[in-house]
């Protein structure tokens, strides 16, 4: 993949950093219904919401990170304590090399927004081998500089993929048995707790509630392992035109289901 330019593009914050926005919650929710703690989002929809406009598929992109920012805002303020964006999945890496360096770009301005805001605190979900080398620091510096920030977490999920999030749990897993001696002769024990804690999400709680956006009634491989037990939310609005009424609605309904979880 080539390296994009060293250029990032500017999103602005939706409000003023520290200064809440209102949100108007249904009914539901204020009286007490639930409100999920992890809200897991798949973000789908740029390039169709430019092409629909005649307009170019970065502004496509653009217009999506700037409505990312809209949306953490919403969460916040509703009490979602960990949100999950699948911004760039190990698939659309065959993209062509123009449009994703252009998106490489919009992603970079985005964490580096995000980061120095220090509203919520980031954590990079996927391989920073298979991103551009600026990328990938910007990722790793973002996280670095919002440790210690205690607010709402803030999973950005780039070059992510599912299977792959396994694959490298379970692997993991054989390497930390390894400087222990592991004998050959007995199976390596490997159970759900161990591969919860050596996941990519470790030490968070597994998403409640996942919203896709644009229409489309699948998951796409995304967070394989933590979606299980999850609720699913699908939205027609592609990502751009994404409102908080949306998000509202996707809250009074999870707010209705009754998770028994088997019980």
């Amino acid at each position: 993949m080539t390296n994009p330019s060293s250029a990032t593009v500017e999103v602005p914050l939706p409000v003023r950093v520290g200064s809440p926005s209102t949100f108007r919650s249904p009914g539901l929710v204020m009286d007490g219904g639930e409100v999920p703690k992890h809200i897991a989002f798949i973000v789908d929809g740029n390039r169709r919401w430019a092409r629909n406009r005649g307009i170019s598929v970065e502004e496509g992109h653009r217009r999506g990170a700037e409505n990312i920012c809209k949306a953490l805002e919403w969460c916040e303020a509703a009490g979602v304590q960990i949100t999950t964006w699948w911004l760039l999945s190990t698939d659309n890496l065959s993209r062509s090399a123009g449009e994703l360096r252009e998106l490489v770009d919009i992603i970079r301005g985005l964490v580096r927004l995000l980061a120095t805001s220090r509203r919520w605190r980031i954590r990079h979900l996927g391989d920073p081998a298979m991103l551009p080398s600026s990328l990938a620091t910007e990722l790793k510096e973002a996280a670095g500089s919002t440790g210690d920030v205690l607010r709402p977490q803030v999973n950005l999920a780039i070059a992510y993929s599912g299977r792959a999030d396994i694959v490298e749990a379970v692997r993991t897993i054989v390497l930390r048995a390894a400087p222990m001696g592991l004998d050959v002769d007995a199976p390596l024990e490997v159970t759900e707790e161990r591969i919860a804690e050596a996941l990519s999400t470790r030490g968070q709680p597994d998403p409640d509630l996942v919203i896709r956006t644009s229409g489309e009634h699948r998951l796409s491989g995304f967070m394989s392992w933590q979606t299980s037990m999850a609720e699913l939310h699908f939205c027609p609005a592609l990502w751009p035109d994404f409102r908080r009424t949306h998000l509202e609605s996707a809250l009074g309904e999870y707010a209705a289901r009754k998770r028994r979880f088997g019980m």
